[in-house]
């Protein structure tokens, strides 16, 4: 029966034209029972938008020199022929030329996160009293001299005994926690929510706290191998708990619907709870999207459900998604979003009426937001991965510390000892951070100190905490909407899949693509991540570290990743050992435990994009993609590197 959620969800138009792409009609996903006439819409304007992205942009032509693409300019023309809506959503532009023009001074394309996490020039400006106001992207930044810092302070406390009797906090808390809620769209007399190092640790917390010697079932849905998913499963299998995973489909990686349904259906019928069910809606590597229904399935199969919201872009979930569907429990991560540096915090939210199922647990990483002037405690295991891929290199240009200023900013000095408190009262002690740290690089952070400053002119007052605090990023997210954000995302992402398999090898007589795409090609309902691996003219696979560090060179942040759970039907089983691979850590694995499988998995580049990513972005990292199609193009790039008397990256 279909639930009554969608009935609401189907009045709902991303695209102006169809019903919602939340309502799923893949034959690979689960199928809505809508009304004949709504799949007819439904289909024909997903048909329409795949026809026109790939008839437009250049059609019946490929590029086999990267001399001979065409300008951006009449790439540009092309593309506005293609989506004539995009004019719509010059409001985006604004925003970032205005408030984000770091983004154009910098030259730097960040295509190493999903989501909103981004901070904005403007955000501290009424701080200093010297600052000029800045109105265009020519303008210097503001200075952040009299900016205040709060840290991160870990507690000893286990999770249910902090959702039960730990109260709101500080004000300052209060204020923060609120503003998150309201952005999400739910309420705190329905959910309660607790601060985490990082999002790992928050899959931690639950696995350390969730009941699974009575509901032993562990179930998610992930394409991609994610560490801090992996540090849940590790701790619930010590816990007892049977691990299980959704199966993908090659070669667009759509989910296995028929494997999954019997996993989630009720082996039995007398037992309440089935066990906790996990998944992100949409894989942050290939932009596949799932139905919210799997929720809603799971749920009346008496699964609780925990929903990977760090995945999602903006309003995703905020505009209808949680207040219809209601998770048992949401796990998001804070990272740029109210801060310029990729480290922050993350936030677990359990729904009120499921907070009494929680067992109490002796697991670390719920942490408080403390002002500057009180004692924090440094935990260097707090190695949140934000992205779950690798990190790209550290950038070689290196960037001032007053170029950088926002209303409540994640900023980490480059130091590897433990700073003192004296070290961290004011910005201008504070070391500079790498390019990499400041546009998007991940990992590079791990271990280090976090510092957040918030806008507020005397943090000794406890009473004054959180005062004039400003949250910029999310109030832009929130007056641009879904419909013009997802729009922009989806104009942008098939323009980019439509220019990138236009690329061919020279001299080839198959006609040899540069570039394998991994899920979904040109899609209606994709997400704003793509998956793709670089292929040389004699066909063999251009290491994805390598990628990634040409990239870094060519101003450009892309990230890594594994993907996994591939299944092959008999059709593709020839295919199967030539495309996955098993990693040499796990090799060494197998060979100390034979009775252990290695998991096989597809190393990959991945790139995402942000809500402010606009056409010129996507002209630059194809124009990159592009020099590939030289043969010579790396041992160039490493000659050119090494005349400029830098470091030679080893590959």
């Amino acid at each position: 029966m279909q639930s009554p959620c969608f009935k609401a969800a189907e009045r709902v138009c991303l695209y102006g034209c169809c019903t919602s792409p939340l309502l799923v009609t893949s034959e690979d996903q689960e199928p809505q029972k809508t009304s004949s006439k709504s799949k007819s819409t439904l289909a024909s304007c997903r048909q329409g938008f795949a026809a026109i992205t790939a008839s437009t942009f250049f059609p019946n032509t490929h590029f086999t020199n990267h001399e001979n693409l065409p300008s951006q300019q009449e790439s540009l023309v092309q593309f506005t022929k293609a989506y004539p809506r995009y004019s719509e959503t010059s409001q985006v532009d604004q925003i970032r030329a205005e408030e984000y023009y770091h983004l154009s001074l910098s030259k730097h394309i960040c295509l190493d996160y999903i989501g909103i996490g981004l901070f904005s020039y403007l955000q501290i400006q009424s701080q200093s009293s010297s600052a000029v106001p800045v109105t265009s992207s020519s303008s210097p930044p503001p200075r952040i001299s009299d900016a205040s810092f709060f840290n991160l302070s870990y507690k000893s406390v286990n999770l249910k005994s902090q959702l039960l009797h730990g109260g709101q906090g500080s004000h300052l808390e209060s204020v923060i926690r609120k503003r998150i809620m309201d952005f999400l769209n739910i309420s705190q007399n329905d959910y309660c929510m607790v601060f985490t190092a990082n999002k790992s640790s928050a899959f931690k917390l639950l696995a350390e706290s969730y009941p699974f010697q009575h509901s032993r079932n562990l179930l998610t849905v992930y394409d991609y191998e994610s560490e801090a998913l992996q540090t849940m499963v590790n701790t619930s299998e010590r816990r007892g708990a049977k691990i299980m995973s959704a199966e993908f489909k090659w070669p667009r990686l759509r989910v296995h619907s028929t494997k999954l349904r019997k996993m989630i259906g009720r082996k039995n019928k007398k037992k309440k709870h089935q066990g906790l069910f996990v998944i992100p809606l949409q894989s942050r590597m290939t932009g596949a999207s799932y139905s919210y229904q799997w929720m809603s399935i799971a749920q009346e199969n008496g699964w609780h459900v925990l929903l990977d919201g760090c995945a999602l872009g903006p309003k995703d979930m905020g505009s209808f998604g949680l207040s219809l569907f209601r998770p048992d429990f949401l796990i998001c991560s804070f990272y740029k979003v109210i801060g310029e540096n990729p480290t922050g915090f993350g936030c677990l939210c359990v729904k009120r009426s499921t907070v009494q199922i929680l067992e109490a647990s002796t697991g670390t990483g719920i942490v408080s937001l403390v002002p500057a002037n009180q004692p924090s405690q440094e935990d260097s295991s707090g190695t949140d991965t934000e992205l779950e891929q690798i990190s790209i290199p550290e950038a070689k240009e290196e960037m001032d510390r007053e170029i950088f200023p926002s209303g409540l900013i994640v900023s980490q000095g480059r130091q590897t000892k433990r700073p003192t408190e004296s070290e961290t009262a004011t910005t201008q002690e504070m070391d500079t951070t790498s390019k990499a740290e400041r546009l998007g690089d991940s990992e590079t952070m791990k271990s280090k100190r976090a510092i957040v400053s918030y806008n507020n002119s005397d943090v000794k007052l406890p009473e004054n905490e959180g005062a004039g605090m400003q949250f910029r990023c999310l109030d832009h997210v929130d007056s641009l909407g879904l419909m013009l954000i997802s729009s922009r995302g989806r104009y942008l992402i098939n323009w980019l899949v439509s220019a990138i398999v236009k690329l061919q090898h020279p001299n080839r007589l198959d006609n040899f693509p540069l570039v394998k795409i991994y899920g979904p090609r040109i899609k209606f309902d994709r997400g704003p991540a793509l998956s793709f691996n670089i292929y040389d003219w004699k066909g063999e696979k251009v290491d994805p570290i390598l990628v990634q560090k040409l990239a870094d060179r060519n101003n450009i942040s892309l990230s890594t990743g594994f993907l996994h759970n591939i299944w092959f039907s008999d059709k593709h089983e020839q295919e199967k050992d030539k495309i996955l691979e098993t990693r040499k850590s796990q090799e060494k694995e197998k060979a100390r435990n034979k009775s252990r499988k290695a998991d096989q998995k597809i190393q990959i580049v991945t790139a995402a994009l942000s809500f402010l990513a606009n056409f010129e972005d996507m002209y630059r990292f194809w124009a990159f993609i592009a020099q590939f199609l030289d043969a010579d193009f790396v041992e160039k790039e490493r000659w050119r590197y090494t005349a400029l008397d830098q470091k030679t990256v080893e590959v």
